[in-house]
């Protein structure tokens, strides 16, 4: 460990080993002051560095985009390379309008994951793990709400994708192990005429004035049987009852939920469509304190495109995705709070580099690309290579571990954490190949 003088340390040379290095020389030379000074800066720096990122919006594109044809546009896709507003960097001509903001995105062009089907895919780019019949692990979103905690009252996180054809893939976005506290709040399509988070709403008949009356006789009630019987459920139905009854009765959690409250030129921006409006009602949710929010505003495998993959990346696929994230990274700089939010634009895996009978691409999870950017990631660069085709990666893998870390960094998170499950098993928070430690990319944190 580096020092300057006789204790002036820094977060640039003072990290957790060398601490538990000198801890273990039993403070020799230390006295209080300089412990208490030592152990606030530790806790100011830590591992992960400092926090810039307060919140997350993973726009997730469901049945995984074909490389190729959007972030890495190679020879063989049917569509031509555009230059961005940072100089070097194109992308697919599908994607216009993020082109100008492409300063503010950074683009990975070398993930490499371990599953080809889609439920297997899913649970692993959502979990960092490859699925366990016999472990349920926690998502992205229930690690962070969990790290981070509620804030301003809202739930610290919210998924929509309220379809049936979401019921087998559910789990994969909960919080497993860790607790329902963590899981996701569900909600339904923001685009429908009759949009309405049902939960938020109390019965007819039912007032507030009502409702705390029930509640102080409950709590009477409630004393007199807890002096005979004590048990640890409680406290968690305490928690979940309360948790429930304060979103119903907030005034502001209700307005976070209230897309009428937005212009329709603002609703226009983003698009009248069912991704469109997920991105904004998750723009609205993080403004308001949540945590993490899930915008997956596509049908169930609407990105499979095992056939016609050019036709409906140019028709269906790709206007809505250009449309919403343009509008979503230009709304966030506007509104000051894309250094504060982190913008994650990925699918389960990639697509062949090669077209099939069926004029379509097949699953690909060797080499793909996803998008970041906010939340004090770096935008404007690229990170890794694939080759001539888009198939292998040519320059710098990364995992999805990888990518979890670099997350958990820039939200101050140690990305090293274990999480022990209820069978003494530790858990990974940011699981890489082969059970190692995901790595951050350094260049974006």
């Amino acid at each position: 460990m580096k020092w300057s003088g006789c204790l002036q340390c820094t977060g640039e040379n003072l990290r957790r080993r060398d601490f538990l290095r000198v801890g273990s020389l039993s403070l020799l030379g230390f006295n209080l002051s300089q412990f208490l000074a030592l152990k606030d800066l530790m806790a100011k720096s830590g591992a992960a560095g400092k926090s810039k990122a307060e919140s997350c919006i993973l726009l997730w594109l469901e049945g995984g985009p074909s490389q190729v044809d959007t972030w890495d546009p190679k020879p063989n896709s049917g569509f031509k390379a555009i230059p961005t507003n940072v100089a070097g960097i194109r992308v697919s001509e599908l994607l216009p309008r993020v082109s100008r903001h492409m300063d503010k995105l950074s683009i990975i062009r070398s993930m490499h994951t371990e599953e080809i089907d889609h439920p297997e895919a899913t649970h692993y780019a959502i979990t960092g793990h490859r699925p366990n019949p016999a472990m349920q692990f926690p998502s992205l979103g229930s690690i962070l709400a969990k790290e981070l905690g509620q804030r301003n009252g809202m739930p610290a996180y919210v998924r929509h994708g309220e379809h049936d054809d979401w019921k087998g893939y559910e789990r994969y976005f909960g919080s497993a192990f860790i607790g329902p506290k963590y899981s996701p709040m569900v909600v339904p399509d923001p685009d429908r005429k009759d949009f309405a988070v049902p939960d938020l709403s109390l019965p007819k008949g039912i007032s507030v004035e009502r409702i705390q009356d029930r509640r102080s006789l409950l709590r009477i009630v409630d004393r007199l049987c807890r002096q005979k019987e004590e048990v640890a459920e409680y406290s968690r139905m305490d928690s979940f009852t309360q948790q429930a009854l304060s979103l119903i009765l907030s005034p502001e959690v209700k307005k976070a939920f209230d897309l009428s409250r937005e212009s329709e030129k603002t609703r226009e921006a983003y698009g009248r469509h069912g991704f469109g409006q997920s991105v904004l009602l998750a723009r609205r949710l993080v403004e308001h304190g949540c945590r993490f929010v899930t915008a997956a505003g596509y049908k169930y495998n609407q990105w499979d495109s095992h056939s016609d993959n050019n036709q409906g990346h140019r028709d269906k696929l790709c206007p809505p995705l250009d449309q919403a994230l343009a509008a979503l990274m230009e709304d966030l700089e506007q509104r000051g709070l894309l250094a504060s939010t982190l913008v994650l634009v990925m699918g389960e895996f990639g697509r062949t580099p090669h077209i099939n009978p069926n004029n379509g691409r097949d699953h690909w999870p060797h080499c793909w690309s996803l998008a970041l950017g906010g939340g004090g990631i770096r935008g404007g660069q690229i990170i890794g290579a694939s080759d001539e085709r888009g198939a292998q990666v040519a320059e710098g893998m990364v995992t999805v571990g990888d990518l979890y870390a670099t997350l958990y960094k820039a939200f101050g998170i140690d990305w090293e954490k274990t999480y022990m499950t209820p069978v003494g098993r530790p858990i990974k928070i940011a699981n890489s190949i082969g059970d190692a430690t995901g790595v951050p990319i350094e260049s974006l944190v």
